[in-house]
């Protein structure tokens, strides 16, 4: 049996005075308005895709926030083609999150020969098919809830580390236990996954394997990874608690989006920061047993705070990066 057709896109939204515009693409193939969206390349994630494929298609650079969701219809020859939706934010070239992504191509003017935003209102006028409504009702839905706009925290599991029998004939200190060449080839390849979240903050156990899994990011946007000691695996045995108050702090309030590199045995009480601050919907997401992330496994909050009201999360994704499949 043929495999699925993935697909990815974004729906790109801003502020105009009170109002909400969205931003929309007209396909002359099909004569019809549509959310700008397109296929994978060869082992590229849907997020990468995401936001490659709004750019193709508008011009404009976005970085991700909450997931809209996904789509899923059949193909004529009996596949199934399934695309990926989140909401997209407009993104500025100059940043350095953006110049670690590869160099994208415009589409051509026979695929894509208009690019417009326009007021919500007119969006569910203009859009021909009924699952881009759907997914506009949504976004308007979060805007009227006040939960569109959200900061992001990214916590990463470390990448695949020597084995700890093997570091130095079982000797070696754990907290210079360095990545395999794997992990490695695997730390470099979460580049483009941490920019479409438009990553410029990362936080860091100091310990080797968690340093080496953030520094080609790090090293690539130009910023210096924040170490903070009581996310060793170590520190957090002795004292569980200072974890939780760090996860809670950056869950409060971020300017930007924020990548927080963890082991393993960090990982619960991690999970219970999210749950405190998450409702039951959200919750039943949330890892529940060992080993919550596998290496390279990443957890995504998208946080809200509507005024008067403590900050929560209202989207979680777990990520496994196609690198690791």
């Amino acid at each position: 049996m043929r495999s699925d057709v993935l697909a990815a896109g974004a729906l790109v939204w801003r502020r105009r005075g009170r109002d909400v515009e969205v931003l929309l693409v007209h396909r002359p193939r099909y004569d019809d308005w549509s959310i700008p969206k397109g296929k994978l390349h060869n082992g590229e994630d849907v997020q990468v895709a995401a936001v490659r494929e709004v750019e193709e298609e508008t011009g404009v650079a976005i970085s991700l926030g909450q997931p809209l969701g996904k789509v899923a219809y059949r193909l004529g020859d009996g596949r199934k083609k399934i695309t990926h939706y989140w909401v997209g934010c407009p993104l500025s070239t100059d940043s350095a999150v953006y110049r670690v992504r590869p160099a994208v191509s415009p589409a051509k003017r026979s695929e894509i020969d208009d690019v417009r935003w326009v007021s919500s209102k007119k969006a569910f006028g203009m859009l021909s098919q009924e699952s881009d409504r759907d997914l506009l009702g949504k976004l308007m839905d979060q805007h009227a809830d006040d939960k569109l706009s959200t900061w992001t925290l990214l916590v990463v599991r470390h990448s695949r580390a020597m084995k700890r029998s093997a570091w130095k004939g079982g000797k070696g200190p754990e907290e210079t236990r360095p990545l395999t060449a794997v992990g490695a080839k695997h730390a470099k390849e979460l580049i483009p996954l941490l920019s479409s979240y438009g990553v410029t903050r990362v936080v860091s156990s100091p310990w080797e394997r968690c340093m080496a899994t953030m520094r080609p990011f790090a090293k690539a946007v130009g910023v210096e990874i924040e170490e903070r000691d009581e996310l060793t695996e170590s520190a957090h045995e002795k004292k569980p608690r200072p974890v939780y108050r760090l996860i809670d702090q950056l869950l409060r309030k971020n300017d930007s989006a924020v990548a927080v590199c963890a082991h393993r045995p960090t990982l619960p009480t991690i999970v219970e920061a999210f749950q405190n601050r998450a409702p039951h919907a959200i919750t039943k997401q949330v890892p529940t047993t060992d080993p919550w992330l596998k290496t390279g496994e990443v957890l995504i909050a998208h946080v809200s705070q509507r005024k008067g009201h403590k900050a929560h999360i209202v989207a979680l994704e777990k990520v496994r990066p196609s690198v690791l499949t």
